[in-house]
């Protein structure tokens, strides 16, 4: 009759783990590396799992346009271009430990998207 209650209490109640994935997006390399950096070892003081960073493929935005605005002279252009780096990481976490984990200063060109899959 009071086996149920004996055994809830010599076990520690354990925080339900989620899947959390981090999404890091930026222009500039290195800012983002920092921020991968510090969210890594954030995680790691806190003992939870995590994998990652994982690198995406870099995508380079280009514009071509001419250079004269009136379309006389020779055909000169000039080429711009942006590159945007992605980065994922994916955390085994509760939570409301998120917002500990990423709660440091993140510059401001960094994109952070917080997802479940």
């Amino acid at each position: 009759i009071n086996m149920d209650k004996d055994k809830t209490k010599g076990e520690e109640v354990q925080e339900e783990l989620n899947k959390i994935r981090l999404t890091l997006s930026a222009k500039e390399v290195k800012a983002l590396e920092d921020v991968c950096r510090q969210i890594i070892d954030k995680t790691k003081e806190l003992n939870y799992k995590f994998r990652g960073p994982v690198r995406i493929p870099t995508k380079t935005l280009r514009i071509t346009c001419r250079k004269t605005p009136c379309g006389e002279g020779s055909n000169t252009w000039d080429r711009f271009e942006m590159r945007l780096h992605k980065r994922v990481i994916d955390l085994n976490c509760p939570i409301n430990k998120v917002k500990e984990i990423t709660g440091f200063k993140i510059e401001p060109g960094i994109v952070v998207n917080v997802s479940f899959p």
